[in-house]
């Protein structure tokens, strides 16, 4: 049974997400701040977080970052009414795994959590280790390092990578990454992908003659791991 935390403080809505993820299998429990929640998150054990932006005490940003610091395996998707690209890159920045603006479909969240759910709890990567000319990632811990030096990440920025290096020499697309990375569809208005490229533009390639991560365009992105 999927266990989630639920923070946030709107009656209607709790009792709304409360009844349907019970009524879906999921074994529910409520916390109506921030205080109270991340006393909850840190300690006891869920598999999901689904985390109110502005919250009472503490808000969801603050939250996120606690949990964060205990726990980089468990799933946290924040719901919010503030739906600009920056609101959502903040968010994402914070830990996060998935942003849904309010108001939704009931549907659509569920769906959401289960993929989440499988993404944290999918099968164990055979390969640990991804070397690309002097990049190097650790499927395992979850860190990179170029030329021997740790590049410092935040959980986002770190999938991000991680894909384009499992799919090196290849054109992804807007698109792809959005869905693969976020498992998510965005509104193709926002520039979110655009934002993370270019962090990871900074802490992978900005210190080195050797550019990996490459603007394909009208196309995409392209991580390359040949010469020339």
């Amino acid at each position: 049974m999927i266990k989630v935390l639920l923070i946030e403080d709107e009656p209607g809505l709790v009792s709304v997400i409360s009844r349907g993820l019970t009524d879906a299998g999921m074994e529910v429990s409520v916390a109506a701040d921030g205080i109270t929640g991340l006393d909850m998150a840190l300690n006891h054990t869920f598999d999901m977080i689904i985390l109110d932006l502005m919250l009472p005490g503490i808000n969801g940003m603050q939250v996120c970052r606690e949990v964060r610091k205990k726990d980089e395996d468990i799933a946290i998707m924040m719901l919010t009414a503030l739906s600009s690209t920056e609101n959502i890159v903040t968010g994402l920045n914070s830990g996060a795994d998935d942003y849904l603006v309010k108001p939704f479909k009931f549907v659509e969240l569920e769906a959401r959590i289960r993929t989440l759910i499988r993404r944290r709890k999918g099968g164990k990567i055979a390969k640990s280790i991804i070397q690309i000319r002097d990049l190097e990632l650790d499927i395992e811990s979850k860190t990179a390092k170029r030329n021997n030096k740790p590049i410092n990440l935040t959980a986002t920025e770190y999938r991000l990578l991680e894909y384009f290096a499992q799919n090196q020499n290849r054109v992804l697309s807007r698109i792809q990454i959005l869905e693969n990375v976020w498992d998510i569809d965005f509104n193709m208005g926002t520039n979110v992908v655009d934002v993370y490229v270019n962090y990871l533009r900074k802490k992978v390639d900005s210190e080195h003659d050797v550019k990996l991560i490459h603007t394909i365009f009208g196309m995409g992105y392209m991580l390359k791991g040949e010469e020339g």
